[in-house]
């Protein structure tokens, strides 16, 4: 029976892997209502992209959400997509299924728009967790959206460290001037960054939780996280991969699982060192207009809580159209000489 107390989101994404993580805890949590996913280049190509948010959808049961694809380049600079982390296919590691269903004939920032309008005012937040071009773009398009979104609750930047380069995060730096409109329009934002972020690691105990639940669902999440590890070792150094994209969807169902604190934060798009930076300015106290939050300290145990707990009120799905891997090592999942995915 639907919550009707559930917190109306619209996810929009780039899966990914932790991508495809939030999109299973969205749909799982009881307490979220998912109006909407959409799909923006960042981690890999909008078609490669658009194309796993459909697998993952297949492979979750969600069915009834519409899905559509976005801008497929940022507001003014190159595609830079992130093969290194997430593969050549945005999601390597699981075989992933044919889609179920098509997208939305809309575009996604159409979608957005339409989805925000045809909702009380502040009842829906916007979740980003990849770039936020189409947010920017539906913001500069329909103004009013502005003051009838709850709030966007982004996973992006940080305060005092880097991951695409020594002061920028990936999903902030790829577009930065959609940034700067986003973080400027006047809402609510809550930057769920690396400061948080960063401390949701997949470590052994997690993943035996996971394998634990003894579901499809779950043994694919198992599988993104070998993958996902793997790189993070190879690339970053870390002993266990961080899985940003929840922790903004976390944050939704359950504030207290945050710290998160109120700070003016500009996004720096000229700097030729510092391009992407997330600008938090600490030297005092916020002014009491301030929109703008950082999250500093996650509850890891009750982060990882509800992400086994929605793995398990989802269950075994019909038709998943997915077969796991013969084998479960992290070393055959980092093997891509298969493609996991086409793109359409």
């Amino acid at each position: 029976m639907p919550n009707p107390t559930a917190q109306k989101i619209i996810l929009d994404c780039d899966p990914g892997h932790d991508d495809a993580v939030a999109m299973l805890l969205a749909h799982g949590n009881p307490d979220i209502d998912l109006l909407a996913v959409t799909t923006v280049v960042g981690n890999q190509t909008l078609p490669k992209v658009t194309r796993n948010a459909l697998a993952v959808a297949r492979i979750a049961g969600i069915t009834g959400v519409p899905f559509a694809a976005g801008a497929e380049r940022p507001l003014l600079r190159e595609v830079e997509v992130a093969p290194e982390i997430h593969g050549e296919s945005g999601l390597d590691g699981p075989m992933l299924p044919e889609p179920a269903f098509g997208l939305d004939e809309r575009h996604a920032v159409d979608l957005i728009i339409d989805t925000v309008m045809a909702h009380e005012p502040g009842t829906v937040t916007i979740v980003p967790t990849a770039g936020l071009t189409n947010i920017a773009l539906a913001a500069r398009k329909e103004p009013p959206i502005i003051e009838r979104v709850k709030q966007v609750v982004l996973m992006g930047g940080g305060v005092h460290v880097g991951n695409w380069s020594p002061v920028a995060e990936f999903n902030i730096v790829i577009d930065p001037e959609a940034a700067d409109i986003v973080f400027r329009a006047g809402w609510d934002v809550v930057m769920v960054g690396l400061d948080l972020t960063h401390q949701a690691l997949a470590t052994p105990e997690v993943a035996e939780r996971i394998a634990a639940v003894g579901t499809g669902p779950a043994a694919f999440v198992g599988e993104l996280l070998d993958f996902f590890g793997q790189t993070y070792r190879d690339v970053q150094g870390f002993d266990a991969p961080p899985v940003h994209d929840p922790c903004a969807v976390a944050y939704v169902i359950d504030p207290t699982i945050v710290r998160a604190v109120k700070v003016p934060i500009r996004i720096e798009t000229q700097g030729a060192l510092t391009l992407g930076m997330t600008v938090a300015d600490f030297r005092a106290p916020a002014p009491e207009d301030c929109r703008t939050s950082a999250a500093m300290e996650l509850d890891h145990g009750r982060f990882w809580d509800l992400v086994v707990d929605a793995l398990e009120r989802i269950g075994e799905t019909p038709d998943t159209g997915w077969t796991p891997r013969s084998t479960g090592t992290a070393a055959a999942a980092h093997d891509t000489t298969t493609p996991t995915t086409t793109e359409h």
